[in-house]
């Protein structure tokens, strides 16, 4: 009786936490420009560098977490305010980003349509479910300048036909993931922020990559969703990505490297220098240097 009591009261205390705003997790303490209704009057992205720059104790304050409390314009405001940092190497654990205010929903059907977008309805694929449920991340082949998808369960795709040959499995923090969607790796314009230089992960020719397998892998590519990503980078083993499907921005995501956070922590910190593999512009921005490669 008494294990029975300690359960409840246990039940009862975690219930009435989660309900309460000193639980949950807080905005990061970083400046942001006044945001305006009308995008006449809104500040220029070099503007807002220009007078709310990000230093390293700022960017340290940034988690994948606290990043979820912003509205989308702030979290643009900080991904403008970033370099691209060096091209990752190896797993990345991945999560899609929903601002705050974000009914957490993909924009697909609103921003394919067509005969696309009904094809891949006819097929029966979930995409909230593939994003939320089945990603989980990526794994970079920096050298090859390419990655793969971490996707954790593949049944979704076996059941409608999606899967041919068993994908290529990678073991990742002690747990097996399969690689599905590859794509190439290269330094190349933003479409959010122009001044300077992004990673881009590009699926339109996912085919030419060795490993493709057509089912599913083409579903990212210049066939399917034409699926194009830009990231860069927070801080070290920490990026901010933006996902676009033919060119119109879908969703966020944040990529995380528990051990290069830990390693880099300190010396970024101290602001000691870096990489900077892409171009960062005429506007400097404060973590960049001029050690690129």
């Amino acid at each position: 009786m008494r294990t029975k009591s300690c359960i409840a009261l246990v039940a009862l205390v975690a219930t009435s936490l989660a309900g309460c705003d000193w639980f949950k997790t807080s905005p990061p303490d970083v400046k942001f420009a006044p945001d305006n209704a009308d995008f006449r009057q809104k500040m220029d992205l070099a503007e807002v560098e220009y007078k709310y720059p990000l230093l390293p104790a700022d960017l340290s304050k940034l988690t994948p977490a606290n990043l979820a409390t912003l509205s989308q314009e702030q979290i643009d405001q900080v991904y403008a305010r970033l370099s691209a940092g060096p091209i990752p190497d190896g797993p990345f654990d991945g999560a899609i980003l929903f601002p705050r205010g974000s009914s957490g929903k993909f924009r697909v059907a609103e921003i394919m349509g067509g005969l696309t977008g009904s094809a891949l309805q006819l097929k029966g694929i979930s995409l909230d479910a593939l994003g939320e449920s089945l990603w989980h991340g990526k794994v970079f082949y920096r050298d090859e300048r390419v990655l793969r998808n971490r996707i954790e369960d593949i049944d979704a795709l076996r059941k409608i036909g999606l899967v041919g040959q068993e994908p290529r499995k990678l073991a990742v923090g002690g747990k097996e993931t399969w690689l599905l969607f590859p794509a190439k790796v290269f330094c190349g314009q933003s479409l959010l922020d122009a001044r300077r230089e992004s990673i881009i992960i590009d699926y339109f020719f996912t085919d030419e990559i060795a490993g493709y397998q057509e089912q599913p892998d083409f579903l990212a590519g210049r066939r399917g969703l034409r699926v194009r990503d830009e990231i860069r980078m927070v801080r070290p083993g920490f990026y901010l990505g933006r996902a676009y499907l033919d060119r119109g921005f879908l969703l966020n995501f944040t990529l995380y490297n528990d051990e290069i956070a830990k390693r880099d922590a300190d010396a970024f910190a101290n602001a000691s220098p870096v990489q900077e593999d892409c171009y960062t512009g005429t506007q400097q921005p404060p973590v960049a240097v001029t050690a690129s490669k």
